[in-house]
């Protein structure tokens, strides 16, 4: 089964790239792919506390995806599935589009600031020619209503 992987972060936009994702595997037969990264920057100050905040992490990020996982389910009958990697994000995004041939189309949530889409959107679409799929980009300002309809 084809799927849309699409990056959970704190970001306002990741909102949007989430509904764009679930609507579009809804419409299509597809399933949904959450990425999560944990920068492992977070540990390198603390190494006697590291195995203990890179848990805090985890349950973090499994409870963010929790929230978007029931609504995926409830209203999208779609069942995303998540994965967990530690590392630079956009090396990781990359490294998890080569190992899951299934992953069909990185979806990615633009930020509406004045500095730019945002830093993943800005460094993978500066890699997107040796991708070996497409890059959808859901604009952040977009509306619910808007992204249903073009879904």
């Amino acid at each position: 089964m084809r799927k849309f992987m699409v990056v959970l972060d704190d970001s306002r936009e990741c909102l949007n790239a989430m509904r764009y994702a679930a609507l579009r595997a809804a419409h299509t037969g597809a399933g949904v792919q959450v990425l999560s990264i944990i920068s492992p920057e977070e540990f390198q100050h603390w190494v006697g506390i590291a195995d203990l905040m890179r848990a805090e992490a985890r349950e973090r990020i499994e409870a963010h995806f929790e929230v978007f996982a029931k609504w995926m389910r409830d209203k999208q009958g779609v069942n995303p599935e998540l994965i967990i990697r530690e590392g630079d994000p956009v090396t990781e995004i990359l490294a998890q589009v080569m190992d899951d041939p299934s992953v069909g189309v990185l979806v990615l949530g633009a930020g509406t600031e004045k500095s730019g889409p945002g830093p993943l959107v800005t460094q993978l679409t500066r890699s997107s020619g040796n991708l070996p799929i497409p890059i959808t980009i859901v604009p952040g300002d977009m509306s619910k209503e808007r992204l249903e309809a073009i879904t």
